[in-house]
């Protein structure tokens, strides 16, 4: 068994003192899907969250963490953002707003601790699994320690 490497997103998991589990899949470049992952841990993919990273009108950079078989809805997303309108962040950008790449962006250890908003529905499990910040890795954690951590508030967002 391959040693799996801690990523930013652990060490500050550590550094909070929150449990976790660093959980490998295997990627597929083709398909970096929530539901791939899912479908790979052989797990609910509505416990699968994916993060994405928006930009509103008013308020800029924002994130949303939602289960890995929804997409958000712009309008409730603009609305509990404090936004008239948002939208997604082009690829491109990712990396320099964030830290992190398409496939492998984690609520955890952003370049800076942008507002946040989680879809309701985590409340309704022990654990959630979100990247890890690399392609490969997911972590699996309590939603109310990384609601905490990360200043999340929670909200319906599709």
């Amino acid at each position: 068994m391959t040693k799996v490497q801690k990523t930013n997103a652990a060490r500050l998991l550590d550094k909070a003192k929150i449990r976790y589990e660093l959980i490998p899949y295997k990627v597929d470049e083709n398909d970096l899907s929530a539901i791939h992952v899912a479908q790979d841990l052989n797990e609910d993919v509505e416990q699968v969250f994916k993060t994405l990273v928006l930009h509103g009108d008013k308020t800029g950079y924002f994130v949303c963490i939602v289960p890995g078989d929804k997409e958000v809805n712009l309008k409730l997303a603009a609305k509990v953002s404090g936004n008239k309108n948002c939208e997604m962040i082009l690829m491109k950008d990712l990396l320099s707003v964030t830290g992190y790449i398409r496939g492998a962006c984690s609520p955890i250890g952003m370049k800076k601790l942008f507002p946040t908003y989680i879809h309701e529905t985590c409340l309704h499990y022990d654990f959630i699994y979100v990247s890890a910040g690399q392609r490969g890795l997911q972590l699996k954690v309590s939603p109310k320690e990384l609601i905490d951590l990360v200043k999340a508030q929670v909200a319906i967002l599709h």
